[in-house]
């Protein structure tokens, strides 16, 4: 039996079968075009300090390697709470993203600091597990103190056909929840066509994601400009539909400050200010916050200082 997702505002509701409504063609060249064309767009210096420093406020700082271990969490941590300890005037990010198993630590270590503590789960980074497991590990980083969760969807379900059962794990994930926010990663490096980010986008909402997200930045290519956008035509789509806000997370290969303002150009010109907001915009990344500071320490002291005076993430 499938089950049903709660009816969004203005009843916009998604049967889980292989033919969704509203799914429409999206224009592949149409899409390339404008993310090229508003990647060009430049922006001021004071308007550019303002851009880095939100940037930092949106980013999820991750570490999600075989070779963890509670101490360099702990120092990711750190990090996360005050990213330049030289300029305090830096705000913190918004979350730190770690493995199931070291929860427990980054909870202990951010404290009531406002950061929060997100968990990869559902068998990261594949999808393939059995969903009795993918659910008990969702309750399980919750139990250990998680404020979000980051699933991934079973891509091998989603390219056979069996949208339904993409859409019932979704469900589930979302009940195991509880109250902590759930971002569902879609892996668009292996959706194919913008046509199969645009369905996968619309399960996700539909199924009761917070958050959709773009990669788990395992695979290449993960994020890139287009397929943000049309990720966020998606999410505009339905907010123009049903009043009902989802929020965006581009994940993997954003590495450099200028992509970050990239970002946030065609999330404010797509989306609007209320978007502009950790809420409802992050950056899923590792090695982005280093070039960032260094960035708004130029900008702020007229020096370029080099990647020596930052932590290495």
């Amino acid at each position: 039996m499938v089950a049903k997702a709660p009816a969004l505002v203005g009843g916009f509701e998604l049967p889980a079968g292989p033919r969704l409504p509203r799914i429409g063609s999206v224009d592949a060249v149409a899409l390339e075009e404008r993310a090229a064309t508003l990647a060009k767009r430049s922006i001021k210096r004071e308007s550019k300090v303002q851009a880095l420093e939100l940037a930092v406020r949106m980013m999820d700082l991750t570490t999600l390697e075989g070779q963890d271990t509670p101490g360099k969490v702990a120092a990711l941590c750190s990090k996360a709470m005050r990213p330049d300890p030289r300029d305090l005037s830096v705000p913190p990010v918004a979350a730190v993203c770690v493995y199931p198993n070291l929860v427990a630590t980054a909870k202990a270590r951010v404290g009531g600091s406002g950061v929060k503590v997100a968990s990869v789960a559902t068998a990261f980074p594949s999808g393939q597990s059995p969903t009795e497991i993918k659910v008990a590990e969702t309750r399980a980083v919750v139990e250990l103190g998680a404020d979000e969760v980051d699933m991934v969807i079973d891509r091998g379900a989603f390219h056979s056909g069996r949208y339904a059962k993409v859409y019932d794990e979704i469900v589930r994930v979302k009940e195991a929840c509880g109250d902590a926010q759930l971002k569902v990663i879609l892996e668009t490096g292996e959706l194919g066509t913008y046509d199969n980010v645009r369905r996968a986008s619309l399960l996700a909402i539909a199924a009761g994601a917070d958050f959709i997200k773009t990669s788990t930045g395992k695979i290449s290519p993960a994020a890139t400009l287009p397929v943000t956008l049309c990720m966020m035509e998606v999410v505009r789509d339905v907010f123009v539909e049903t009043g009902h806000k989802i929020g965006i997370k581009p994940a993997g290969g954003i590495r450099a400050s200028k992509q970050a303002v990239q970002y946030l150009v065609v999330l404010y010109e797509t989306l609007g200010r209320e978007w502009m907001t950790p809420d409802l915009f992050r950056f899923g990344v590792s090695s982005l916050l280093n070039d960032v500071l260094m960035q708004l320490r130029k900008e702020k002291t007229g020096r370029y200082q080099s990647g020596d005076y930052f932590t290495i993430d």
